[in-house]
């Protein structure tokens, strides 16, 4: 059965899946579904249910929606302003290890915001290479892809061998 929570976290991943197509349509409403479920059953953990937590989860989406909309804006005035070229760079960040799905939310969220892009990650030391616009900005955005990271732990904690939520930061598959 599932709860208020998990009903409300669904709806809100088939938003982003409309979203990320661009159109809400019958199609992509159900392929959204049919991917909320293959995530839903792709999460379970030992007590064979998969715990999602709404608060966070909101939290996290909020965080990389401001992300969004702040990058547009810095975006746009670099390229208006036809001043200095972009300073570009690729660098490395390094974050708790976490999971393989917390490793996809975290790619996914800093890769559409607009002067960033994940071009390569490994799982087994936490690190995301990234292209960004501006290498002055290095350690701010290092700062902010922590950030992301620990609300990604938060909303989708995994179970460890005992059924409770393990927030440690410890690698999963």
């Amino acid at each position: 059965m599932m709860g208020p929570a998990r009903i409300v976290a669904s709806l809100m991943l088939v938003g982003v899946w409309c979203a990320l197509w661009g159109d809400v349509s019958a199609a992509n409403v159900l392929s959204g579904l049919a991917l909320v479920a293959l995530i839903t059953v792709s999460q379970t953990g030992p007590g064979g249910r998969g715990e999602l937590r709404l608060l966070p989860l909101v939290r996290f989406f909020a965080l990389a929606f401001v992300d969004l909309v702040e990058s547009t804006g810095a975006v746009a005035r670099q390229v208006v302003t036809a001043g200095r070229p972009a300073d570009e760079a690729v660098v490395a960040v390094n974050v708790a290890p976490v999971s393989k799905a917390h490793l996809l939310m975290l790619t996914v969220a800093v890769t559409v915001t607009p002067g960033t892009a994940v071009v390569d990650t490994d799982a087994d030391t936490g690190t995301l290479y990234l292209h960004i616009l501006d290498y002055r900005r290095t350690e701010a955005t290092a700062r902010h892809v922590e950030r992301l990271a620990d609300s990604a732990r938060e909303a989708l904690p995994r179970s460890n061998h005992n059924g409770r939520p393990n927030h440690s930061g410890a690698v999963d598959s």
